[in-house]
């Protein structure tokens, strides 16, 4: 019944092949998409488009989700209406994007997202259509529209390709993307290599969907990203912190980072973590890492917060300090010193490739500080630190610490547990026990 249109899957998709593209209709009572699970925004949006005689579809991810018995985040439109003639029906809405122009119709905090038909790169004739790739056929610009035949192929992946129609409930598959959801099988349309050539960032959305949804990768789908993994240096950083967001704090980052490692992607992202990994992947770096993703994970299933901060805090830990050791060693200067110098120079290449964000750094930067002053707890060095506003962050990295490194940072890590749990006067006694001890290693 799900017919598939492999003829597509390793050409380079040219005007004439569009034209003869088919789709299977799936009719209301052969698919489980109901109303009520439905944005009413985005069914008003759908319902006004079509008054004023234009086409308009629910599509991509939102369709897949509600296909699986998801819950989706977001609904997104597609229609053959232009965005200068959608804001001209809808007064709520915004137009956004310099790549491809898209309409954001505002109800309040929720946003649907309308993008016009997506079409082929061959006739540029029409004003309206501009677009550009870079030398490693990257697309820059892709303003340009079509049919909702060239839209299904112009998607990325065939799961993505699925168009629900509002006016009679029926779901219509370009690609095979309904059977391959049922398989779980995760495929590109058209041929991988140029796929992921036009945009990289396909690479990681191939990944993260794999993890999300426990998918497998069609072979051909998987094959090229090895290779064409650098290609992430194109990708401008602010685009990739993003990415890496929806990577590492969805609520599948352990299962997603062990395939960045597979497909050579996380060593682009992250290289001045990936140089310290160790073949058998049993550094402190990696033990850390492995289980800040598990506990972010952990939150994010117990709807607990969840800050970017505390895990890049966590993933950076162990590099810093091997900086900070070299920089000792080379340069004379004090711990304390180069302990600085490696927080700088670490972020200051890790933002060049992923732009974090300054109130995420700032953040980042307390944490680390904080592992070193809670080593000082003599006086009223303790009290203070207690009232550090990053400090419940700081002593979470302390105590993952603490479980990979043992030794004295155990009894570190249990202290600072007894000193915030307890009462001003028993955390008066704890730290005068402990200016006792210094004295007595004083006298020795």
């Amino acid at each position: 019944m799900f017919k598939q249109v492999s003829r597509f899957y390793r050409k380079i998709f040219r005007q004439e092949e569009f034209q003869s593209i088919d789709y299977v209709s799936i009719p209301r009572n052969e698919h489980n998409i109901s109303r009520k699970d439905i944005s009413e925004n985005a069914l008003k949006v759908l319902h006004r488009l079509n008054k004023q005689g234009y086409e308009a579809y629910l599509v991509g991810g939102c369709i897949r989700d509600l296909l699986l018995g998801k819950k989706p985040k977001d609904f997104d439109v597609t229609t053959n209406a232009t965005p200068e003639q959608i804001q001209k029906i809808f007064r709520n809405c915004r137009l956004v994007g310099r790549r491809f122009r898209l309409a954001h119709i505002m109800f309040g905090k929720e946003i649907i997202e309308v993008a016009t038909f997506r079409g082929t790169h061959d006739n540029l004739e029409a004003p309206t259509n501009i677009a550009k790739r870079s030398q490693s056929g990257m697309l820059l610009r892709d303003n340009v529209y079509g049919t909702i035949e060239q839209d299904a192929l112009r998607r990325d992946f065939t799961m993505n390709a699925l168009y629900y129609n509002i006016k009679d409930f029926s779901l219509r598959d370009y690609c095979g993307g309904l059977n391959d959801l049922r398989q779980g099988i995760i495929r590109l349309i058209g041929e991988p290599k140029i796929r992921y050539q036009e945009d990289p960032v396909r690479m990681l959305r191939t990944v993260r969907f794999s993890a999300k949804l426990n998918m497998k990768i069609e072979p051909a789908t998987a094959k090229p990203i090895k290779e064409l993994a650098p290609l992430l240096k194109n990708i401008p950083a602010a685009r990739l912190f993003d990415e890496v967001i929806k990577l590492l704090q969805s609520g599948n980052g352990y299962a997603t980072y062990v395939l960045l490692k597979q497909y050579h992607l996380f060593e682009q992202l992250f290289p001045s973590i990936n140089r310290l990994f160790t073949p058998n992947s049993n550094s402190n770096l990696e033990k850390i890492i492995e289980q800040a993703l598990k506990n972010t994970d952990y939150r994010i299933a117990n709807n607990q917060r969840v800050n970017p901060a505390f895990l890049f805090a966590a993933f950076f830990w162990y590099p810093i300090i091997e900086q900070t050791q070299l920089t000792c060693v080379e340069s004379g200067l004090q711990f304390h010193d180069s302990f600085s110098m490696a927080i700088n120079e670490t972020l200051n290449e890790q933002c060049r490739i992923i732009a974090i964000p300054r109130r995420l750094t700032t953040v980042m930067g307390d944490i680390w500080r904080l592992q070193l002053r809670m080593k000082k707890r003599e006086g009223k060095r303790a009290f203070a630190i207690l009232e550090h506003p990053k400090f419940r962050a700081a002593y979470d990295l302390l105590e993952m610490r603490s479980a990979i490194e043992k030794g004295e940072l155990l009894d570190l890590a249990k202290w600072w547990h007894e000193f915030q749990s307890v009462s001003v006067e028993k955390r008066i006694s704890m730290v005068k026990q402990l200016n006792k001890t210094s004295r007595r290693r004083v006298k020795r």
